[in-house]
Order: C-alpha cells, then structure tokens, then sequence
C-alpha cells in the first residue's frame, strides 16, 4: 500500500482522494500524536488555508478532527503556509495544519503539518500519524471536546514578523506582485507597502475557482507584461500558498530560486550572516550557480531534490541559507519552513540597500542552458546498473569537461529517469541529452 504522507502532507484531488472524512481522521490522528508529547495542557491547534473552494469543506473536517481528539482550534483563515507555521510558534500551539495544494490546479487540495514552533514533521512522526488513522479508541466529551475560536490579528502578526525580518525598508521601489489569486493576496500587497514600497497587485481576486489559473509562479507572463507597462523596478511572484517566489527584472527578465540565492548569500555573507561562508542547495541547481559562488568565495553543500532535505541540512549543519531553484528559500534564523514573503522582502530589501537594478546584482551568475528529458522505462534499477548508461555519461561528462554537467535521477513515483544536461549552448545540452536519453530508453 502506498504511503499517505508525499514529500509535502496529504495531496489529492480534493472530495475524491482528499475526502472530509480522511481529512478528519488525519486531523484527529495528527492531533492524538503531536499532543501526546506535552500532556500537561489541553492542546491546541493553529489551521489556515488557501483560497481554494474545497478548502472551505476540508477545513471544517479539520476543525471536527481536531476537536474530537480534544484540541483547541485557532482558525487563522486564508493565509500563506509560512504565516500558519509562524503562527504555531507566535501562538505557542502544538500542532499546525495548512489546507493547500500549493501551485497544484484548483481541484487538487492537500494537508501539510506543523509540529510545536511550526516545524515540519519527521517521516517517523508522519506514520505513527498514518497508523492512526480510524483509532476507535475513547474520544473525549463534554468539556473535554476541543473548541473553535478564530484569530482576527493574524495577518498583523504575521506581518509584523516579516517587518522585523529584513534589514532596511524598501522606500523607493516600484514592485508588482502576482499573488496567484492564492494564500497571498491580501498579505503579500500588505506586507510590501507597510515596508515602503509602491506596490501594484495583480491576480489578487481569488474567488475559490482561479487560484494558480495562468498565474503565479508557474506561468510567469502575466507579471513579465505588468513589470514593464508598470515601469516597475522587480516583479514578485508567488505560488498558491505562498512558501516560494520567482522574481523579474525591470527588463522582465526571469530570476529564479538559484539567482535568488546568489544575491541574499553575498548580502548575508557581507552582513555577518552567512555561517561558515556556505549555504544548501538541491543536485538541480544551475551549475552557473556553483561556478559564480566559487569565484566568490563561498561553499555550496548539494542535497537531493526537496525542500525538507535542504532544511534537514540547514538543521544538522547549522546552516543560514538554503533551497531550490524553483524558489523555495529557507533562511532558518526567521522561518520554520520557506517563505516567499520573506524572500521577496530580503531580495527587494538588497536592492533597496545598494541602489543597484535587481538584473545587475543577479548578473553575479550565469545560468548555464539546462535541458531536462523524462524517459519511461520499465524498471529504473535496471538502468541505475546498466554499464552501457554509465559509459555513455562518463562520456558525455568528458566532452563537457568543467563547462557542464550531467544528472540522471529516477522517478520516487512513477517508472521514468530523468535525464539533466547543463552546456555552454542549448543545441549542446539537447543534443546530449537526447543521447543519453536514447541509451537509458533501450538499458531497460
């Protein structure tokens, strides 16, 4: 049987894999565990959402989970998951649960969990969690059920962290920020006026239906177009919840998660802030990236594909920077889990600082052309010990020398490899790439 818990919660399609009834016994089951550890109050739990229509449906079975199992619930509506883990440490909660999909389309829907201080779970926690699930054990009643009461301060609080977390305001700048009619919508616009900016919103209606619909960080256009009939100096853009940013420049150029970083790590290394000089990134990130910290003098330590491994690094190493390309950014000494709220206003806040076009502080690193090919195959570890596959990328990795790289990585879910190049050229990445794919496609 398949394992509930993905690498971020539950997530299904909302009603028909995420049901009310599994979102109440998760709930329930999430309450029961994490409570358990601290059994000298009556616990509580903080739950937020996005502004998805099934959210509304899930969040009351949450609520009914929680309660049964004895919780207290503090309903901080629509917010972005960063400001729900936040909250479960401002709160001093012991639990917190987030109702989202994240960029996934309207339909879909998920549960992410926070332990105490807004920490996200150990796969050990995760399946006492699942082994929990439909425990018909005694339930409390009486005073004993949780009760509900909703948070109006929330996004005050939450702002108010995010002020106290960047180093100057950003009077001066001219931002638009694509809010993905998401979690963001009402706390990003507020979030960067109150630290000076001119801000101008845009796909900051949700109405349940739209969220993530040709906006946001997966579909950058939209924010490209208003960044220059604006005049503006950077775009902002969030996914449905929130926990990452991509920018662009004034000239609308693209800056992702990999750029992101290379501007905050020389801002932190020359503010005091960046530990040992290093900071934590995924085997996908941009070699442009490697190179460019190189010849600045500062360390990278490589994880595998995820955020919660790039937090489990930050955790082990004591580390002050980390995350993906796709800009999930996690900066431990203010948050818990990424933040794209904080990563914008970190990011804008350098360019306030210096003066200088967010293109030209970027331009630090050269993004190497990067062609990444999925190939179905019928058994991933037939290819992982083919000799003919590793000839053919021992090959490839000779010809590109210094100027490149190669990255094979099979699917967790599904029976695909997929094969990354990085080249000087797009033409040498692809045809590469292709090559190799072609070998892995008959290896298996």
């Amino acid at each position: 049987m398949a394992r509930l818990f993905g690498t971020d919660g539950v997530r299904g399609l909302a009603n028909a894999d995420l049901t009310p009834e599994l979102a109440l016994s998760v709930a329930a089951s999430a309450a029961r565990v994490l409570a358990a550890r601290d059994r000298s109050h009556r616990p509580v739990a903080v739950v937020g959402r996005d502004p998805r229509a099934s959210g509304e449906m899930l969040q009351a079975a949450v609520c009914a989970g929680l309660a049964s199992a004895g919780a207290d619930v503090l309903q901080v509506g629509v917010l972005p998951t960063p400001g729900v883990a936040f909250l479960v440490g401002d709160l001093n909660a012991d639990l917190g649960v987030m109702i989202s999909a994240s960029h996934n389309p309207m339909p879909d829907n998920g549960i992410k969990l926070f332990a105490a201080g807004g920490h996200k779970l150990a796969d050990a926690i995760e399946d006492e969690i699942e082994a929990g699930l439909g425990d018909t054990g005694p339930r409390p009643t009486g005073a004993g059920v949780g009760r509900v009461y909703d948070v109006h301060d929330a996004h005050d609080r939450y702002i108010a962290h995010l002020l106290a977390a960047i180093p100057n305001r950003l009077d001066g700048l001219r931002v638009v920020v694509d809010c993905a009619n998401g979690a963001a919508w009402v706390a990003a616009p507020q979030a960067y006026r109150e630290a000076g900016a001119e801000v101008i919103a845009i796909h900051a209606l949700p109405d349940g239906e739209n969220i993530n619909e040709g906006c946001g960080s997966t579909h950058l256009d939209d924010l490209r177009a208003a960044v220059l009939a604006e005049g503006a100096d950077l775009g902002i853009a969030h996914d449905g919840d929130a926990d990452r940013c991509l920018a662009v420049d004034a000239q609308g150029e693209i800056i992702d998660g990999d750029q992101i970083m290379a501007v905050l790590a020389l801002a932190m290394r020359e503010a005091g802030e960046l530990v040992d000089d290093t900071f934590v990134v995924t085997v996908m990130s941009n070699l442009g990236l490697h190179l460019a910290m190189r010849d600045a003098g500062v360390k990278l330590r490589t994880t595998a594909v995820g955020d919660r491994y790039v937090l489990e690094e930050l955790r082990t190493s004591g580390l002050s920077l980390g995350g993906e390309q796709s800009g999930h950014v996690l900066i431990p000494t203010h948050a818990t889990t990424g933040d794209g709220l904080l990563t914008a206003m970190r990011l804008m806040a350098r360019v306030a600082a210096t003066g200088r076009p967010l293109a030209d502080l970027a331009g630090v690193m050269t993004r190497l052309p990067q062609v990444l090919v999925n190939v179905k195959v019928a058994d991933k570890a037939a290819v992982a010990a083919s000799p003919q596959v590793s000839a053919a990328v021992a090959e490839v990795e000779a010809e590109l020398g210094d100027t490149g790289r190669v990255l094979l990585r099979p699917s967790g879910t599904e029976q695909l490899v997929r094969v990354m190049v990085e080249a000087p050229t797009q033409d040498a990445a692809q045809a590469a790439a292709d090559r190799l794919a072609k070998v892995v496609g008959l290896s298996s």
